[in-house]
């Protein structure tokens, strides 16, 4: 009887220590990804939240958000002699303009470098940093660059065709200059990505569609392309992204011009909040929600189509 209790005692005990075990939280994980989150909160989730509440007011950034619930919207989106209306449409349209010429330039032209250099040709650590080193250029030194090579009185792209074409204040001149620019700036990154997913293919597949008298466009389609696939998805939402918020090009290198055909969304939201005279932060905001509501509803369609190709 006596053992029997002392049994029972002993794994009364041991019971409560498994259930103070599992009880026990784990604090390894947070300690990881707090200081993550922490910045995620300060810089993105909290300005984010701000944003669209700023969107429902009339603030001039100096006095307290007036509350006007959906006036800054109904203004933007049905109040069709509203100056804001055009400079919805105007700024949206452009900017899908952009999206649309830039982005597939910044998928294909990348994944075609990558293909090159994965079959190590000569001097392919070279080509590799030539190809990425405009990554790392800022934005203003790029603009001030080609500002220059472009300019009608002394640019050298001028010089060297002998013709006096203004390439930034003409269409569709304009447009083929920030498209031109844009691609040469971007495509750096997107071709690292790819590289590194080139490298992770097997080989053996590439032996065994040879055998099989596949030309070298037949494994490009059949086995690159479908091997790629989840780094093509990354990039091509990534990019959109990028490209919709895209503010420096235009604003240096064509000033929106000629005639506000290359004036994008984000110039119009700068010039309603932060621009001269009284700010406008309510109908910015407002801007801005939409954009963002865009940029949400283009990289869902594009997320669910790659996805279900997938």
């Amino acid at each position: 009887m006596i053992n029997t209790g002392v049994n029972k005692e002993i794994n009364m005990s041991s019971a409560i220590e498994k259930n103070s075990g599992k009880n026990r939280i784990n604090l390894s994980p947070y300690l990881y990804i707090g200081p993550h989150l922490i910045l995620f909160a300060i810089f993105f989730l909290f300005p984010t939240i701000y944003g669209i509440y700023i969107s429902f007011t009339n603030w001039d950034l100096i006095g307290d958000p007036e509350f006007v619930g959906f006036a800054n919207y109904q203004e933007i989106l049905f109040n069709q002699e509203s100056t804001f209306y055009d400079q919805l449409r105007t700024g949206l349209g452009n900017t899908f303009k952009f999206v649309l010429f830039t982005v597939p330039a910044c998928i294909i032209v990348p994944l075609l470098l990558a293909s090159g250099l994965n079959t190590k040709p000569k001097g392919m650590k070279f080509f590799q940093a030539l190809f990425y080193m405009p990554t790392l250029f800022s934005v203003s030194a790029v603009m001030i660059i080609f500002s220059m090579l472009y300019s009608v009185s002394f640019g050298p792209l001028n010089h060297y065709l002998n013709v006096e074409t203004n390439w930034i204040a003409t269409q569709p001149y304009a447009w083929i200059t920030l498209v031109t620019v844009t691609v040469w700036w971007t495509i750096g990154a997107n071709m690292i990505i790819y590289q590194a997913a080139l490298n992770g293919i097997s080989k053996d597949l590439y032996e065994a569609a040879s055998m099989d008298g596949a030309n070298s466009i037949q494994r490009f389609f059949r086995i690159t392309l479908p091997s790629i696939r989840a780094q093509i998805l990354y990039t091509v939402v990534i990019t959109t992204i990028a490209q919709f918020n895209v503010y420096g090009q235009p604003l240096m290198l064509t000033k929106g011009g000629p005639t506000s055909s290359t004036t994008v969304l984000l110039m119009y939201i700068q010039e309603n909040a932060f621009g001269s005279g009284i700010s406008i932060a309510g109908i910015g905001a407002a801007l801005a929600v939409i954009l963002g509501l865009c940029i949400m509803a283009v990289s869902a369609i594009q997320f669910f189509f790659l996805r279900q190709r997938d």
